[in-house]
C-alpha cells in the first residue's frame, strides 16, 4: 500500500493500458481518478471499486482538462500521480493524409499530454513529490510506415518528458515516458479489423502481422506496461528522470 493517501489521475483510464494501470494503482492504496470522453464506461469500469473515480474529460479541450484537473484535485487531493495515458493511433498514408488528421491527432496524442501534466503540477504544492509518466510508443524512438502524426506525436511526447525533467530537475517530481510496442487492447484490435479487411486475411492473421511488429514477435499484455509504471510511480525510481523506457520484447533503438 505504497501510494496510501496519495491521488493519482490516468487519462484514458476507461480501458486498456490505462485502466490496468488505474486497478494497480489503487490497490496499492491510492485514490485513482480515471478519464475519459465515455463517461459511461469509466462508471462501469469503476462500479465496485470504491477507490476508482470517473470523471469525464477531453484531453484535446483546454477547458476540460483543466477544470476537470482541479475538480479532482479539490476532491481527492493533489495529483501526485499523473498517467498522460490517453491517445489516438491511427495512420494514413503520407500522401493522403489530411491537415485534418495531422491536427486531431497532435490535439490528443501531444496537446494533451501538455494540458495534463501542466494542469496535475498546478494542483502540487512547491516540494510537493510527484510521478509524471507519460504513455509514448515505440513509434517515439523509430519510424512507423503509414502513420506519420502519430509517430511524431510520441516522438513529441518523448521531447516533451526530456524537456521538463530538465526544468524541474532537483525537485520532487520526476517526468518519464513509458515505450511501448504492440499491446493486446482494444487498439489492436480496431487494426487488426482494419489491417484484415483491407488485406482480405483473417483476423488472427492481422494480430500476428502486428505482433512481429515487437521484438520477441508477441503482442506485449497490458500488465507488462503496468509493472513499469508501477516502478516509475515507486520511491525506488527517484532517480529515474526524463527516460523513455522501451517495452518491445527487444531493443528497438
Amino acid at each position: 500500500m505504497q501510494h496510501q493517501g496519495r491521488h493519482a489521475l490516468v487519462t484514458g483510464g476507461g480501458t486498456g493500458i490505462g485502466l490496468d494501470i488505474a486497478h494497480a494503482l489503487a490497490a496499492e492504496g491510492a485514490e485513482v481518478t480515471i478519464t475519459g470522453r465515455n463517461l459511461d464506461r469509466l462508471d462501469e469500469m469503476a462500479e465496485g471499486h470504491a477507490r476508482l473515480h470517473p470523471m469525464q474529460m477531453d484531453v484535446a479541450d483546454e477547458a476540460s482538462v483543466r477544470n476537470g484537473i482541479a475538480a479532482a484535485a479539490e476532491a481527492h487531493g493533489p495529483i501526485s500521480i499523473c498517467i498522460a495515458n490517453a491517445g489516438i493511433a491511427e495512420g494514413a498514408p503520407f500522401a493522403k493524409a489530411s491537415l485534418d488528421h495531422w491536427q486531431k491527432i497532435m490535439a490528443t496524442n501531444v496537446d494533451g499530454v501538455f494540458l495534463t501534466f501542466q494542469a496535475a503540477l498546478a494542483t502540487l504544492a512547491p516540494g510537493d513529490w510527484g510521478r509524471m509518466i507519460a504513455i509514448s510508443s515505440i513509434a517515439g524512438l523509430r519510424g512507423l510506415k503509414g502513420a506519420i502524426a502519430y509517430t511524431a506525436s510520441k516522438h513529441a511526447v518523448i521531447g516533451m518528458v526530456r524537456g521538463l525533467s530538465e526544468e524541474y530537475m532537483g525537485g520532487a517530481v520526476t517526468f518519464n515516458a513509458l515505450c511501448p510496442g504492440y499491446v493486446d487492447t482494444p487498439i489492436v484490435e480496431r487494426n487488426a479489423a482494419q489491417i484484415a479487411a483491407a488485406r482480405g486475411i483473417t483476423e488472427d492473421e492481422a494480430r500476428a502481422y502486428l505482433a512481429r511488429g515487437n521484438r520477441h514477435k508477441e503482442l506485449l499484455r497490458t500488465d507488462e506496461v503496468t509493472a513499469a509504471a508501477l516502478w516509475l510511480a515507486s520511491d525506488g525510481a527517484r532517480s529515474v528522470n526524463g527516460q523513455a523506457i522501451q517495452i518491445a520484447g527487444g531493443q528497438v533503438a
